[in-house]
């Protein structure tokens, strides 16, 4: 029996709207959607973004919700990768292609890129569908040019130390999940002295979207904010 293909795709940042023709057409007929939850207690925010899409199909299909938690233990989440990989796996054996749906796009600091690489590891056929990126999401509802020319762009997971030191070589920020660290970002920012532009992005494409000047401080999850340095006026 020909094993099944696991598909990534990117459902973008928020807005069902936003995903993309070939990820509208590829949901549409898949047989299993895997849609990982931060916590048992907690919806999966990927699938909301398409559920809409789902409730077109006329065909039946299984929808499973591996726990992906954020925790910081890597030894503790290889346990939890690799419990998803073998549930997947199983349905991949039968010969069920398989979509995992992310936010945002596969390839950019995605859970998909951990149990990906084990079931590519494992002989199954990977392909990976892009979507839109929060960062650019971000920028587009801020309505701001995130480069122009040759300046220089970079994508900040996680605050800390490492963000002084290349701040001086870039041009435009964007720090993800900026509320759990607002404090320590607004300091190393103010820090540069070049003329810059603060803003912050939430809940970004949705509904309750915010888009506001300044930093991100009430803790919400979805908080991105971009920073651009300009030598003279913007």
């Amino acid at each position: 029996m020909k094993k099944g293909k696991l598909i990534g795709i990117g459902v973008g940042p928020g807005d069902t709207e936003l995903l993309t023709i070939k990820a509208d057409k590829l949901l549409k007929t898949v047989p299993v959607v895997c849609a990982p939850r931060s916590a048992s207690s907690k919806p999966s925010l990927a699938l909301s973004i398409v559920q809409p899409v789902l409730d077109e199909r006329e065909e039946g299909y299984e929808v499973m919700e591996p726990l992906f938690p954020m925790i910081e233990d890597k030894n503790e989440l290889e346990g939890y990768w690799d419990d998803a990989a073998d549930l997947m796996a199983r349905r991949l054996e039968e010969g069920m292609d398989l979509a995992f749906i992310t936010l945002g796009d596969p390839t950019v600091y995605s859970t998909f890129s951990y149990v990906s690489s084990r079931l590519k590891t494992n002989g199954f056929e990977v392909e990976i569908i892009p979507g839109i990126t929060s960062f650019t999401g971000c920028a587009a509802a801020s309505g701001i040019q995130l480069a122009d020319k040759d300046e220089i762009i970079v994508i900040v997971p996680k605050v800390d130390e490492r963000l002084a030191q290349i701040l001086p070589h870039g041009d435009t920020f964007v720090i993800m999940k900026t509320s759990r660290h607002s404090e320590e970002l607004e300091e190393i920012i103010s820090g540069e002295k070049r003329d810059k532009r603060v803003i912050s992005v939430q809940n970004c494409s949705m509904e309750d979207e915010k888009v506001f000047e300044g930093f991100a401080t009430d803790k919400k999850y979805l908080s991105t904010t971009i920073v651009k340095f300009r030598d003279g006026e913007f």
